[in-house]
């Protein structure tokens, strides 16, 4: 009997199972010593740990912005757009120069929310333009090619939107100019938080709620919701595929571009043709981490992901002795993408796909 139930027992033993959650129980272990560590020797009051909060909350909303186009275009046509980085870099990259302009002559200081407005209005229609080009370009010839092809070209694509913007714009760094209307901060649980947080963390939840809101009560939500179910049902029920998947990209693609001007109010610094690879791939990780395809997990795993970048380092490497933990908040962002496909790869609010949408 005994030699039966180890017979069993080795047939189902897996080395790779086996070694897989030795290295879950490490990291567990590693990150509860780190914490412990941290909280006991007191070194952050509680108001810097605020701090750290919002301005992880802030950063993530950006993520948060960008992971929603991920998830957008991944509802619809089951595919990853690598190059929805660039998009986010091409309305960044274009409204800084109208920023900059409105700053010299004077607009910035007398008009600042206008000024403000018009920058947005400007990386919307170019991000939406680029978004929806893509789609019609690259995209939609390849879509009924295997999954692979959609996914190559979309790197090649990006490549393709980050040397072009490179040959428009040129190489050199540029920046946003500072509007004094967000200076100042603003007292969060005895924090003093930067005003320009706030106001960056409350406009992505706004945009957030109206894009819930479009893609759950109008018609043209329902009908995206019954494209990314099945496409030859909903193309029988009278629903015009291509229209729709070119609203996902063009909703992606404003959404994306409102994350770069957010971007330039938050961090000004450090415009340039390839600023949008890394959030690129840090939105992925925050829609990864939400559940790919779910609107609702893209945002929160956004926001997940900042706080994480921003509150984890100081709160687990500090506790265990590594110095300059801030500049490993990179390293520690894209540690989190192995991590959730090693301990809940459909994410938070994802569900495991079905053997067709694998």
């Amino acid at each position: 009997m005994l030699k039966g139930f180890l017979d069993r027992y080795l047939e189902r033993f897996s080395w790779v199972s086996f070694f897989l959650r030795l290295f879950q129980i490490a990291a567990i272990i590693i990150i509860v010593v780190g914490v412990y560590n941290t909280l006991t020797t007191a070194k952050y009051t509680n108001a810097q740990w605020v701090t750290l909060v919002f301005a992880g909350l802030a950063q993530g909303s950006i993520y948060a912005l960008i992971a929603l186009g991920y998830t957008l275009v991944y509802g619809i046509l089951l595919m990853i757009n690598f190059a929805h980085g660039e998009v986010y870099m091409a309305g960044a990259f274009t409204a800084v120069f109208l920023a900059n302009y409105q700053a010299e002559s004077g607009f910035l200081a007398r008009s600042p929310w206008l000024a403000i407005l018009s920058w947005l209005a400007l990386a919307v229609v170019v991000s939406t333009v680029i978004a929806i080009l893509l789609e019609r370009i690259a995209y939609r010839p390849l879509r009924n090619a295997p999954r692979l092809v959609p996914l190559i070209t979309a790197i090649g694509a990006s490549f393709v939107l980050q040397y072009t913007f490179r040959g428009f714009y040129g190489t050199v760094f540029r920046s946003y100019p500072t509007v004094p209307a967000l200076q100042g901060t603003v007292n969060v649980f005895g924090a003093q938080v930067p005003l320009v947080q706030l106001v960056v963390l409350i406009a992505a939840i706004i945009l957030m709620v109206i894009l819930y809101f479009f893609v759950d009560r109008t018609k043209r939500g329902k009908a995206m919701r019954s494209v990314s179910e099945d496409h030859d049902v909903s193309r029988l029920m009278g629903i015009n595929i291509d229209r729709i998947i070119v609203t996902t990209f063009a909703l992606g693609g404003a959404l994306a571009g409102a994350a770069g001007i957010f971007n330039g109010l938050f961090r000004p610094q450090g415009v340039f043709f390839f600023m949008g690879f890394f959030p690129g791939l840090k939105a992925f990780t925050a829609a990864v981490l939400g559940g790919i395809g779910n609107v609702r997990g893209a945002f929160i795993g956004g926001l997940l992901l900042g706080v994480i970048e921003s509150l984890f380092p100081n709160l687990i490497l500090e506790g265990l002795g590594i110095p300059a933990v801030n500049q490993l908040r990179d390293a520690f962002g894209f540690t989190m993408l192995v991590l959730i496909l090693i301990f809940r790869p459909q994410g938070i609010f994802g569900e495991r796909l079905a053997e067709k949408k694998a």
